[in-house]
């Protein structure tokens, strides 16, 4: 496993004409590449979803955002335009595959995140779809509790316009886009799009 971390000052804005185009073009791609049920066959949704069996978790049933995500624009049922911030995760993960990450860092609690597995009955709201399961499933942790899994990011910690700073943490069970190269290329769309600063990246 490699993690792909990054933290920035930002701006969320309205996803802008440019940030959309390219989204756009990505999802063409995954729908001329790719059937239905060869999703889950992608390097990096593959290495996720053993994670899961390992562990435990049904990941047909709880799957991983990146296969979630390119799922719902092969069946034409398209995505929501929302922030930059959100779309711009959007647009690295259909590309790359991965499930990532992405919170408002002055919403986490204490200086330190950790990675472990959740457990039976721990309180875990996922965005947009109310309490979640997370046994078995990857989860970070601030001081608090979880704050993101491959599945879903939390509730608490989640993106929102008023966003100042972002923290990324881009899941790599297993490669598909060389982990160096997606996070040169999200400090990039950040700096472009989100007019990032006090950039820092790290890859574990």
């Amino acid at each position: 496993m490699r993690v792909g971390l990054i933290r920035a000052n930002v701006q969320n804005t309205p996803t802008g004409d440019e940030l959309w185009q390219e989204l756009e073009s990505a999802a063409r791609d995954v729908v001329s590449r790719y059937e239905l049920l060869e999703i889950n066959k992608r390097p990096a949704v593959a290495a996720t979803r053993r994670v899961y069996k390992h562990f435990g978790k049904d990941p047909n049933r709880y799957r991983v955002a990146s296969e979630a995500l390119c799922r719902r624009l092969i069946r034409g049922l398209g995505i929501y335009r929302l922030t930059t911030l959100v779309d711009l995760i959007n647009l690295v993960s259909i590309r790359s595959g991965y499930p990532i990450s992405a919170l408002d860092a002055d919403k986490l609690v204490g200086d330190t995140l950790s990675l472990g597995i959740g457990e039976e009955c721990e309180h875990y709201e996922g965005i947009g779809r109310g309490l979640l399961n997370i046994a078995g499933m990857p989860v970070y942790r601030d001081a608090k509790g979880g704050v993101a899994t491959p599945t879903s990011d939390e509730e608490r910690t989640k993106i929102t316009e008023l966003t100042a700073r972002v923290q990324i943490n881009i899941n790599g069970y297993g490669e598909e886009m060389p982990m160096a190269e997606c996070v040169e290329w999200v400090v990039a769309l950040l700096k472009k799009y989100a007019m990032a600063t006090d950039i820092e990246t790290q890859i574990i």
